[in-house]
């Protein structure tokens, strides 16, 4: 059986949706509103006499006939668009064409993608990059990304990692005029009587700080009556005096040259896993991708 463009773009429309389970973020991703989108599902699922969807005014969900489209589609579309993307290998690196869907973390957007990306589109001006910052633990591949970027240690074993930078160094800072009225902690139990900024991860629990010295790991879970998920907020509230934080070196190094924070427990400073891109390995990296972990490399904002 042939199939005709317009039952092509139809499969397209159902895979995007199929992707996002959202008719306004595959509207999005499709240059189109989330009504016409409806509408041309509605017309496939009356051409093919089956429903595909299960709409609610708060969810999308797949009916077992959209399951077994999507498991029959996903592998085909992936080696088309695979097929497609060979064809920027023919051009020169400035004519490179394509879109990139990015789940990246807070740390990973400000410290490894924000130096690089500006760089990146005056050199291949035509890739469109479309980032999602976010600090959940998302399946990329629920989340329609062609990748994510997390910290080493927290990647699913079943996706192929590639390291984007070295290792960082997390300290802990606070602001001078709350370590002058509060004092200087110089062991990490001391802490207990500290104001401490809380940190929510993106699996809803609450991260324990950790500190190292030779033979004597620790962490703890500190007092506060705060609790954060975003650094800039952080890294604001400490530069106030709102208590004692706990970030990469990286992100507290400008606010600590300009003396707007110091540096404590320095001698207990723990490293952790850098930053590694990841992807399910049945997918081809599309060439827009190749080349800005090529760039990332290139330029080490964080190190190699």
């Amino acid at each position: 059986m042939r199939i005709n463009r317009h039952e092509l773009a139809d499969l397209g429309t159902f895979l995007a949706l199929a992707r996002h389970r959202s008719f306004r973020r595959a509207g999005l991703e499709l240059g189109v509103s989330p009504s016409a989108l409806s509408h041309a599902l509605k017309a496939m699922e009356a051409r093919l006499g089956l429903r595909l969807v299960n709409r609610t005014s708060r969810s999308v969900t797949l009916t077992a006939a959209g399951d077994d489209l999507l498991a029959s589609l996903d592998a085909p579309f992936a080696a088309i668009d695979a097929a497609l993307d060979v064809l920027n290998r023919h051009r020169e690196p400035s004519r490179a064409t394509g879109r990139i869907r990015l789940n990246v973390l807070e740390h990973a957007s400000t410290l490894l993608l924000a130096p690089v990306l500006p760089l990146f589109h005056d050199r291949h001006p035509l890739v469109e990059i479309d980032v999602r910052v976010s600090n959940d633990l998302l399946d990329v591949v629920e989340a329609g990304a062609d990748a994510g970027i997390r910290y080493g240690g927290t990647i699913p074993q079943d996706m192929v990692a590639q390291r984007l930078s070295a290792d960082l160094r997390w300290v802990v800072v606070g602001a001078p005029v709350y370590l002058d009225r509060h004092g200087t902690p110089d062991h990490p139990h001391d802490l207990a009587a500290h104001r401490c900024l809380r940190i929510r991860l993106g699996d809803d629990s609450l991260y324990r700080w950790e500190f190292e010295r030779p033979g004597e790991p620790i962490a703890l879970d500190v007092p506060g009556a705060v609790t954060i998920n975003n650094t800039q907020f952080g890294l604001s509230l400490a530069v106030a005096g709102g208590g004692l934080a706990y970030l990469p070196e990286p992100c507290v190094a400008p606010a600590v040259a300009r003396g707007e924070l110091r540096v404590v427990l320095p001698d207990w400073a723990s490293t952790g896993a850098g930053f590694h891109l990841y992807y399910p390995g049945r997918r081809q990296l599309p060439t827009g991708l190749r080349l800005l972990i090529d760039l990332i490399r290139e330029v080490e904002p964080l190190g190699s």
